[in-house]
């Protein structure tokens, strides 16, 4: 399994961190819609999880692991496949049924190899997410953009939502008015 390294900055004003990527030259790759849908492995087991995600491009198919809440505590096997509806139609025939439909909203850039999201979802405030292919290179980052890593988070977007007072899992269909 891979292992994901990546926090999260939560409660930020998107316009600042717009500018302050363009100051910094950070490459804009796209602004997108995203829809999920995330499945139980074990509904026991809320530390792994299977997620089907279409970015307006491509659909992945990931299994999540969540070993600790560090930043390099989420390990995952993640590979492209066709087609959203199809996968999810295979996935219900294996046995796996959506606990729940998900849409957000994404704003991407690269920053020095590290990946930068701005992350819109619905009932929250916006975050950010900084993935990088170490720990040294996420930090870089965090203090490239004006914060501390005193300031991220490791949570999983259930965990977010969770902070918020909302369980995520409450809507079956989670998508902006």
């Amino acid at each position: 399994m891979k292992t994901e390294f990546e926090v999260k900055l939560l409660d930020i004003d998107v316009e600042k961190v717009k500018e302050k990527l363009e100051e910094l030259g950070a490459t804009k790759i796209a602004e997108r819609n995203m829809r999920r849908h995330v499945y139980d492995i074990d509904p026991a087991d809320q530390s792994t999880w299977i997620r089907l995600r279409n970015n307006g491009k491509k659909t992945t198919l990931t299994i999540k692991e969540l070993h600790d809440e560090s930043i390099d505590g989420t390990k995952e096997i993640e590979v492209d496949v066709g087609h959203f509806e199809d996968t999810n139609l295979i996935l219900n025939k294996l046995g796996f049924f959506s606990k729940g439909y998900q849409e957000n909203k994404r704003i991407s850039y690269l920053l020095d190899r590290v990946e930068i999201e701005i992350d819109s979802w619905p009932k929250i405030p916006p975050y950010v997410e900084v993935e990088g292919k170490s720990i040294e290179d996420v930090e870089k980052v965090v203090k490239l953009l004006g914060f501390d890593m005193s300031q991220t988070s490791t949570l999983c977007v259930r965990d977010v939502y969770t902070k918020y007072g909302i369980d995520i899992h409450s809507f079956k269909t989670l998508k902006f008015d």
